[in-house]
């Protein structure tokens, strides 16, 4: 008894209804559930996509470890600081950072940015010496030579590799009293720019430069630095060897994670990547309406043939399971053929790159295990509740004439 029931909804399935809107509406309700399976595995697999873009775009701001002054800007016992962290095992490099916001200016024109002063050691933290398109990376050689990104070079027409033209840097003096001359106001360096790195959300109007050049704009004392960026062998082991290192260094030193850092940033991917699974749950559920409307219609179709089981004893319990079964067949067929399409267009956007974001940037695509169980869990809840509430006939359903 415990497999009729199963048998029977496989077979109102699959065999020819009685009417021709009865398979239609049958198989409509099949194919709704596809196509939403399908859309939110294919928008979930972008924004799995995204995250790993969005990780890229902020590896070369963000190491995995940085180490700030608690109080102040400047790091205390900065050479205490860097003797420990040679002599941890799981530190791969570590580089010393100063960055200041400046004014630049170049025949007339003039724009904010942000000086980040770094030693020759910054490449092998944040290797951002491998995104420039255009000249080459500072050789250290001479203090005034930088990088600069690309907006920032555009809006101010600044050339590359020339010797003949040079920008200026103004960074302002702090102090107080009467300003008597201009070099009271603030330190300015002529800068030479060897290349040009593309710019993003996290790296616009930034300016990388010899940490030299910082401490002479800012009048500080040779080896300083306001952060140490550090570069671990193992990434995933961030918080054990933060933790390692906080006993190590005292209170004295803040030190986050490179998720620590950008809080800000992926609290906001992941908001919106929570509103768009919401936004798609909906979508489903609204679905599962078809699924409703193809049970309600089935029970009217086979009304005669349920009278017919029920008067040779099939139990009404059983004859509701029948109903719940058809019900769970439509969404798992739909489930099934969702996830497959959704496949198959995923590997088409990964091979091809046909759908773009913005110009010739294509839309981003990760397949992960993840969100297949997350859409499949989501329509099987949806699709298992409506299945279940409307299959529950009453007995005066099938001896009402």
């Amino acid at each position: 008894m415990k497999n009729i029931a199963f048998y029977i909804a496989s077979r109102y399935l699959l065999a020819k209804k009685g009417s021709t809107a009865i398979t239609f509406i049958t198989w409509l309700a099949v194919s709704a559930m596809a196509v939403a399976v399908t859309a939110m595995f294919v928008i979930i697999s972008v924004f799995s996509g995204l995250e790993d873009f969005n990780k890229d775009l902020v590896a070369n701001l963000h190491a995995d470890l940085t180490l700030k002054s608690r109080s102040g800007k400047t790091i205390k016992n900065l050479q205490q600081a860097e003797d420990v962290l040679k002599k941890n095992k799981d530190i791969l490099n570590f580089s010393k950072v100063i960055e200041e916001k400046v004014y630049i200016n170049y025949s007339g024109k003039g724009d904010i940015a942000y000086l980040r002063g770094v030693d020759s050691a910054y490449t092998k933290v944040n290797p951002i010496d491998k995104s420039i398109f255009y000249g080459t990376y500072p050789n250290f050689k001479y203090s005034n030579e930088v990088l600069m990104e690309h907006s920032l070079k555009n809006r101010l027409s600044i050339p590359v590799d020339s010797t003949a033209d040079f920008a200026t840097i103004f960074m302002p003096k702090p102090g107080t009293g009467i300003i008597t001359k201009e070099e009271d106001i603030y330190n300015k360096k002529n800068i030479f720019v060897t290349g040009i790195f593309p710019g993003n959300e996290q790296l616009n109007n930034y300016i990388i430069a010899p940490i030299e050049l910082t401490e002479e704009l800012l009048d500080l004392p040779k080896k300083s630095a306001y952060q140490i960026v550090v570069k671990l062998k193992k990434p995933e082991n961030a918080d054990l060897v933060k933790q390692n290192l906080v006993s190590q260094l005292g209170k004295t030193i803040e030190i986050k994670t490179k998720e620590e850092e950008n809080a800000a940033f992926w609290k906001m991917i992941n908001t919106e990547k929570l509103f768009i699974y919401l936004i798609f749950a909906l979508v489903i559920f609204i679905t599962t309406f078809n699924l409703a409307g193809a049970i309600i219609i089935l029970q009217l179709d086979k009304k005669e043939q349920a009278r017919s089981l029920v008067s040779l004893g099939f139990p009404l319990a059983h004859l509701r399971k029948t109903y719940f079964y058809t019900g769970v067949l439509i969404v798992t067929l739909g489930i099934i053929s969702g996830l497959i399409l959704g496949t198959l267009l995923c590997y088409f956007q990964l091979y091809t790159e046909f759908f773009k974001a913005i110009g010739t940037l294509p839309f981003p695509i990760k397949i992960v295990g993840n969100n297949y169980i997350i859409v499949t869990l989501t329509a099987s809840v949806f699709g298992i509740l409506i299945s279940w509430f409307f299959s529950k006939i009453g007995k005066g359903y099938i001896t009402k004439s």
